[in-house]
């Protein structure tokens, strides 16, 4: 009886590996066939689209660089990055032409260059290609209530898909962490693909909250209050792990920006000899330039924070821990100390989290002592900064923070979160002395808010000089070197191949 159930299950076994086999030999080709006819139909229709990139005015054949950022026309520092970049490719190679596939449907290409100009003080030397898309409401977070994550990777291969028929350029990159586009370019669009990557779209620590059922803005309250949802909210991050890894192992370079997410990259996509890190490219020339002498004689009590308007920035952390110090000190000191809350609002989203922070503030009664500043042009930063004594950051895990560099690089004295690129790459001791300080709660951040400003002057002003030093690592022109040296293969590889 026994040897009939071995036989039979054996038999079984047998039958389902030669089913598997039969129908790999059958689909895996198949699925090869189709994919080639895609392809050629997509570079076919490509060639009538856009014909003017084709070539040159003297009718040499030219290398088109497509970058996939769909929200070109916001602030932040993902923005600076792609605008650098795109600046160093125009001055480093006459015979390149750059593309952006931008969601911002509501404006211009010239209207998004005038903002790049204002806000980042960046001239663009020739003219950029926008292909516009019409489908970036897949991609944003508030359309997908649960499964966020995968819904707006998911998303990310619809707005990708619509790109790749609009036009099909020579080498793609991806500047704003849609991984998920990367195999969709490679294989069905035949291009060089490249991605630079400012934050992986999951991390070991984001999993680790989830496991101690920690509270964070993306480990809700019910979640985390609840063994069973946790242990399901693991399960999906592994997988989505995994998917996200299979996709952006696909790229031909990976560039990443801080120590911190290149050893996340590395473990999650686990191609290491494709992977460096390239430092962000932070405005350091423009800065230096203002004067540290006068602030330092100046009756100025200012704290100033540097973020876009999301979720993630805990700008409700700056706000309390404001509050905290304030209550720590005299009351009738109080009236000398002001907050700067200073950022780009990109969405109804963001308007809603500007509205929830004054209602803190009223909520504090210090709405007087804070004061919000956005969308402002470069020109008012470099003044805000100039009258500032503390740069202020609060994210956990900040993947780099451009805004921490241009605090320290102003001449404020740094107050960022003890955690991911501040920690590991940025507020760290240069030449034997520290560049600023780390806090990582309300009463960290109260306390050293109070120790910053009870010092002397002199004791400020020696660790200015050095955050000031030390900010060096972090130029443009550092970043620009170190993109193209990357950069540099894919589009010769491009050129050989023409």
């Amino acid at each position: 009886m026994l040897s009939n159930i071995i036989i039979d299950y054996f038999s079984f076994v047998s039958q389902m590996i030669t089913l598997m086999i039969v129908s790999c030999v059958i689909f895996i080709p198949l699925f090869a066939l189709l994919t080639l006819f895609l392809r050629y139909w997509i570079h076919n229709r490509s060639k009538f689209l856009l014909p003017h990139l084709k070539q040159n005015e003297d009718g040499r054949s030219t290398t088109v660089i497509g970058f996939f950022h769909p929200y070109c026309n916001d602030g932040g520092g993902g923005e600076r990055v792609l605008w650098t970049a795109i600046k160093a490719i125009q001055n480093q190679y006459s015979d390149v032409k750059c593309l952006i596939y931008s969601g911002d449907v509501d404006v211009t290409g010239p209207d998004i260059l005038q903002r790049v100009v204002q806000r980042f003080n960046i001239v663009i030397p020739r003219q950029v290609e926008f292909v516009f898309l019409k489908r970036r409401k897949w991609v944003e977070a508030n359309k997908y209530p649960i499964f966020t994550l995968l819904g707006q990777s998911l998303g990310s291969i619809i707005l990708g898909w619509e790109a790749l028929l609009l036009y099909v350029p020579d080498v793609y990159i991806d500047t704003m962490g849609y991984a998920f586009t990367i195999p969709l370019f490679r294989y069905f669009g035949g291009c060089k693909v490249a991605a630079y990557v400012h934050y992986p779209t999951i991390s070991t620590d984001m999993l680790e909250k989830v496991s101690q059922r920690t509270l964070s803005h993306n480990n809700a309250g019910f979640i985390s209050r609840s063994p069973i949802f946790s242990s399901i909210k693991i399960v999906y991050y592994k997988l989505f792990a995994y998917m996200y890894g299979f996709a952006g192992k696909r790229c031909d370079v990976i560039m990443v920006n801080s120590t911190w997410t290149y050893g996340h990259i590395n473990q999650l996509w686990q191609v290491p000899d494709q992977t460096c890190i390239v430092y962000p490219p932070c405005d350091v020339s423009e800065f230096i330039k203002i004067p540290l002498e006068a602030r330092i004689a100046s009756d100025t009590k200012n704290i100033i924070s540097v973020a876009q308007f999301r979720p993630e920035k805990d700008h409700p952390l700056q706000v309390k821990a404001f509050h905290q110090f304030l209550q720590s000190i005299p009351e009738d000191e109080r009236d000398k100390y002001k907050l700067f809350l200073v950022g780009s609002v990109r969405n109804i989203g963001d308007a809603k989290l500007v509205e929830s922070l004054k209602d803190l503030c009223r909520k504090l009664d210090i709405m007087q002592s804070v004061e919000f500043k956005l969308n402002v042009t470069f020109e008012e930063l470099k003044n805000l900064l100039a009258n500032s004594v503390i740069g202020l950051h609060t994210m956990w895990n900040e993947h780099f923070g451009i805004g921490v560099v241009e605090c320290m690089s102003a001449g404020t004295v740094i107050l960022a979160h003890n955690s991911g690129g501040p920690k590991m790459d940025i507020v760290t001791p240069f030449e034997d002395n520290p560049s600023g300080f780390l806090a990582d709660s309300i009463d960290t951040y109260a306390t050293a808010m109070k120790e910053i400003f009870y010092m002397t002057p002199d004791q400020r002003m020696s660790i200015r000089k050095n955050a000031r030093k030390s900010a060096d690592r972090f130029s443009e022109d550092s970043f620009k070197e170190k993109f193209i040296n990357n950069i540099d293969r894919l589009i010769k590889d491009v050129a050989c191949n023409k």
